[in-house]
C-alpha cells in the first residue's frame, strides 16, 4: 500500500464547507487588498490568501478523493495530485507551491511584507480559484 501522507477521510459536507470557507477568505483577501494604503502591511492580506488557497484544495480533495490533507501544508500539493492526477496542471501546482510557501513567514514570521507583494500573490490566488472554481464544478 502507497502511503497517501497526513490527509483524512472526509464526506461531501466537509468540502461544501471548505468551499465556502475558500470563498470568504478570497473574499476577504480582495477586501483588504482594496483598502490597504501605501506603507500598510501585506501579510494580514497575504494571510487570507494562504488560508483561501488551502481551503480551496481541501474543497477538491474532498470532492475528488474523500481526503483532506492535515496539519502539513506543504503536503496540500501531494494530496491535491494524488486527487486529481493529471488534471491538475502544473501551472496551477506551481502556484498553489507559491502560495504555501509564504505561510509560515506571513503568519509566524516577523518580516512585514508590502502590500505590492501581497497584491502579486493575490493574483496569484485569483488564478488558482478560477481554476478550482472550474474544477470542482466539473461532472464527477
Amino acid at each position: 500500500m502507497t502511503r497517501r501522507g497526513a490527509a483524512k477521510p472526509v464526506d461531501a459536507s466537509f468540502g461544501e464547507g471548505r468551499l465556502r470557507l475558500a470563498r470568504a477568505y478570497l473574499k476577504a483577501a480582495r477586501t483588504e487588498a482594496t483598502v490597504a494604503e501605501e506603507g500598510d502591511a501585506g501579510n494580514p492580506i497575504m494571510s487570507q490568501i494562504v488560508n483561501a488557497a488551502i481551503a480551496f484544495t481541501d474543497a477538491l480533495t474532498a470532492r475528488y478523493a474523500g481526503r483532506a490533507n492535515q496539519q502539513d501544508h506543504a503536503a496540500a500539493v501531494k494530496t491535491l495530485r494524488d486527487a486529481l492526477g493529471n488534471r491538475l496542471p502544473l501551472a496551477q501546482e506551481t502556484r498553489l507551491r507559491r502560495i504555501l510557501a509564504e505561510k509560515d513567514e506571513v503568519q509566524y514570521g516577523m518580516r512585514v511584507k508590502t502590500s505590492t507583494e501581497a497584491d502579486h500573490l493575490l493574483a496569484q490566488l485569483e488564478e488558482f480559484a478560477a481554476w478550482a472554481e472550474t474544477e470542482i464544478a466539473r461532472p464527477t
